[in-house]
């Protein structure tokens, strides 16, 4: 069966440093008609559970613990049984949400997932959050990015935990070596390409 993406948008809040916005998260899935992996878990699981249609949930991969992100993801594994996977290094992000409990397994860079025979590489990517990861999918030519790269440049940097020196140097190193066709699957907003992100931010220096 073949391997997909399944997009929705889901609208709620986030909140950090004494602000709350109004947001719409992208959510990825990633599988075939059997099984998958969901990629952050925004908002709303009633949502999530429609883009995963019945399918078994091998995991729930967190680009990292901004409240956006992982707001729902205890409920979610609740729901599906599957584990939460978190980069250790977002726990300060995780606990302004999650008080009483962890997330599953830590994610650490050049891990492999596997889901329905394709590879999902985890690229530890800081500088918008410390544990923030990309997740590149080679079979599908596509990046999950979540909120270190958008369609215009990188995430935001200026909130606690975060840092615009580090989330640049994390693009540079580890996405603009991605093939620039590759298209960068965002966790807000539209998609983009490696190389046209590669371009605009070489074009600022």
């Amino acid at each position: 069966m073949a391997l997909r993406i399944d997009h929705a948008v889901v609208s709620g809040t986030f909140s950090l440093d004494g602000e709350t916005h109004e947001v719409d998260n992208n959510l990825w899935v990633v599988g075939d008609d059997d099984e998958c992996v969901v990629i952050d878990a925004p908002h709303d699981v009633d949502a999530i559970l429609e883009a995963v249609g019945g399918r078994t949930v091998k995991a729930i991969l967190l680009t990292h613990a901004h409240d956006d992100h992982c707001r729902v993801a205890p409920a979610l594994r609740d729901a599906v049984r599957a584990p939460i996977l978190l980069h250790p290094d977002d726990r300060p992000l995780w606990e302004l949400t999650h008080t009483d409990e962890l997330w599953d397994v830590d994610l650490e860079d050049g891990q492999s997932i596997k889901v329905a025979g394709a590879s999902l590489k985890v690229l530890h990517t800081p500088g918008h959050a410390p544990g923030a990861v990309c997740v590149y999918v080679h079979d599908l030519d596509c990046v999950f990015t979540g909120d270190t790269l958008f369609s215009g440049g990188p995430g935001a940097t200026g909130r606690s935990f975060s840092d615009a020196d580090v989330i640049r140097a994390s693009i540079r190193s580890a996405l603009f070596r991605l093939p620039p066709e590759t298209v960068v699957h965002t966790g807000h907003g539209p998609s983009t390409t490696i190389g046209e992100e590669q371009a605009g931010l070489d074009s600022d220096g």
